[in-house]
């Protein structure tokens, strides 16, 4: 009995997933709002997507009460999404989280996803984070991205709005123009 190759099975996936999209922010598509001065498109964001150190303030709360304060954030740029902001580990009050036992994905880009809840939650994903991401995300390692969709999410003291999506979560600030993917019939984007 021949055993498969689970190794070469997951590089056949990757590639396929990887090669699958049409948009890569080299071109904005005819539907795609043009930025007026000081805004960006998300479809001039790359794909494969890009990190961005961000020293603005991120501040998530959940009913008031502060879960993660941070300087030194990261941003996850990807065509046609707002941006992912992940938060060092230490800059999280992470004594309020706990993982999300036998919750995981796979993103062609980072890597396996694990999920967090808070302990006053019962199974409710508000988080992610990638342990031991790819080579190329290896900067996301300690660091987890938060649902704006379930908790109070700031830049800089402005409250952001979530993606439309279960899965998806970007934060849009006034500065991002889309249309964003996340509404129904936008997963091809």
């Amino acid at each position: 009995m021949k055993r498969k190759d689970n190794r070469k099975t997951s590089i056949n996936w990757l590639e396929k997933a990887r090669e699958s999209w049409s948009n890569i922010g080299k071109e904005r598509p005819p539907f795609a709002i043009a930025p007026k001065k000081g805004q960006r498109s998300v479809w001039d964001f790359p794909r494969p997507p890009i990190i961005e150190k961000v020293n603005k303030q991120i501040v998530v709360n959940h009913q008031g009460k502060n879960i993660a304060d941070s300087h030194n954030s990261l941003a996850v740029l990807e065509t046609a999404s707002p941006p992912t902001y992940y938060i060092p580990k230490s800059d999280i009050e992470i004594n309020k989280l706990v993982k999300i036992l036998g919750k995981t994905s796979m993103c062609e880009w980072k890597g396996n996803a694990i999920y967090w809840t808070l302990k006053t939650l019962t199974n409710q994903p508000i988080a992610w984070s990638y342990p031991n991401p790819f080579s190329e995300f290896g900067e996301l390692k300690d660091h987890i991205a938060f649902y704006p969709q379930h908790l109070e999410c700031y830049i800089d003291g402005k409250q952001v709005e979530a993606q439309a999506s279960k899965f998806y979560a970007g934060w849009i600030t006034p500065d991002l123009v889309g249309p964003f993917k996340g509404e129904a019939g936008t997963e091809h984007w």
